[in-house]
């Protein structure tokens, strides 16, 4: 008996998102989105790089889904473009817009796909980043307007939706940070923003429930386990603000209606009290939650580095990402034991898992070789089995990316994909991982051995 098989009926999926591999940004009457804008502001992307062409998945969606069915995904994980279905962010319904991902939801259907919709992947109409954006406490209300049209136009077809992709992203490297967009530097703004995207997340399941009976609804997180990296007070603190800060700063208040009480001292005087107030009125009755995992970190004390008074202490003993982000795998058992710890056994899914590797591409072989990624897979599918085998309720996996896309800030300078992009020619080739992927589904699960 082979002690890799997984459940039946197991997802296997691979995502992507809206404005990392679309392109034709502001075509068929699509708005500006805050992240178009962001990307032709001088300086803040590698080399200038933009989203305007991507992968150009805009026109070749149905190229993407012949490579799906290639590697035999019986799932795709995608984001809708808000300014591509309501330009202005509210109002005027786009019906192009609509109309394109309601071909992509029925070609995914017609190829056996099981469509997996998330409604907010970063990218924000610029209308209503104009209006303040996250900041806004209106944005509760758009956000759910712009729920029900996509529910109403899709929710008979797409069992799977999600409110939000990892918030915590959007609050940190958007306006804590200034590396995404909307590119504000304020620590001060982070609450505001975090109150207003879990309200959003409210509202977006009121919506969600309004409008359909069938599919599930849920939100996702991206966890990275915070370990101390000496075994003694100050560290064990260190790694609990760490935790608290980018780990449950979301999912507490989602699913048990609370804050985690380390943030009030991390932010002082910038907390607000009516962020504890109204923290009970943000659960909803979730059908899942999403976990998105990379990495772990390390953490030793450190007044000199606030507002967490905690630094990053490096593992050299483990290779890393292109992102210098350690390879982990048992982190990932240790994310779905925290994640259920919060949840108890409401259903998981690993909806993102990658990494990003150079890849030499001298040759033009078939499938082009990256090892490090095919040993990633492998190592973190077994550390799924085993966090299965001991309980952990995760009903699927979607690898992060289907394809070579636009990384954000890094531009086109890291690979995720399982598939190779030629930026230039838009060729797509299967890497090496992608069919080993693919091995992995068809034996669901033998070929880990």
């Amino acid at each position: 008996m082979n002690d890799w098989i997984f459940p039946e009926g197991f997802l296997w999926g691979a995502a992507t998102s809206a404005y990392q591999i679309e392109g034709s940004p502001l075509a068929d009457g699509a708005g500006v989105s805050n992240w178009h804008r962001f990307c032709h502001t001088p300086g803040v992307t590698h080399l200038g790089q933009t989203g305007d062409v991507a992968a150009d998945s805009y026109r070749r969606g149905r190229d993407d889904i012949r490579l799906m069915r290639e590697i035999g995904l019986n799932a795709y994980r995608f984001s809708v473009s808000w300014s591509r279905i309501l330009p202005t962010g509210t109002g005027r319904i786009n019906r192009p817009g609509l109309d394109h991902y309601e071909r992509l939801v029925d070609a995914l259907l017609d190829a056996g796909i099981a469509p997996s919709l998330t409604l907010y992947h970063w990218d924000l109409p610029a209308a209503l980043d104009d209006r303040g954006g996250w900041l806004n406490r209106d944005i509760a209300c758009w956000f759910a307007d712009y729920a029900t049209v996509l529910v109403r136009a899709l929710g008979d077809r797409v069992p799977f939706w999600a409110t939000l992709n990892e918030p915590w992203v959007i609050m940190d490297a958007g306006y804590v940070h200034g590396v995404h967009a909307p590119g504000h530097v304020a620590l001060s703004e982070a609450p505001v923003v975090a109150h207003n995207l879990l309200r959003a997340h409210a509202a977006g399941v009121d919506a969600f429930r309004a409008e359909t009976r069938s599919g599930q609804v849920g939100l996702v997180v991206n966890i990275e386990p915070k370990y101390p990296a000496r075994d003694c007070d100050a560290d064990l603190g260190a790694a609990a603000r760490a935790d608290a800060y980018m780990n449950r700063f979301f999912l507490e208040p989602a699913i048990l209606g609370r804050y985690p009480e380390e943030l009030a001292p991390i932010f002082g005087a910038d907390w607000p009290a009516a962020n504890i107030a109204e923290a009970a009125a943000l659960v909803r009755p979730l059908d899942f939650v999403g976990v998105n995992y990379y990495s772990r970190n390390v953490v030793a004390d450190d007044p000199a580095a606030p507002p967490l008074r905690a630094t990053r202490v490096r593992q050299p003993q483990n290779p890393h990402t292109e992102l210098d982000w350690e390879v982990f795998p048992q982190g990932l058992y240790d994310a779905l034991a925290q994640v259920r710890a919060t949840s108890g056994e409401l259903p998981l899914y690993i909806t993102e898992n990658g990494a990003a590797f150079i890849e030499p591409i001298t040759a033009r072989t078939d499938p082009l070789p990256d090892p490090r990624r095919v040993d990633y897979l492998r190592q973190h599918l077994r550390a799924l089995h085993r966090a299965l085998a001991d309980g952990a309720p995760v009903r699927g996996y979607f690898a992060w990316s289907l394809l070579d896309n636009f990384e954000w800030a890094e531009g086109f300078s890291k690979r995720f994909g399982l598939v190779h992009v030629d930026f230039g020619s838009q060729r797509r080739t299967l890497k090496q991982s992608a069919h080993f992927y693919a091995d992995v589904i068809r034996s669901n699960g033998e070929a880990l051995e």
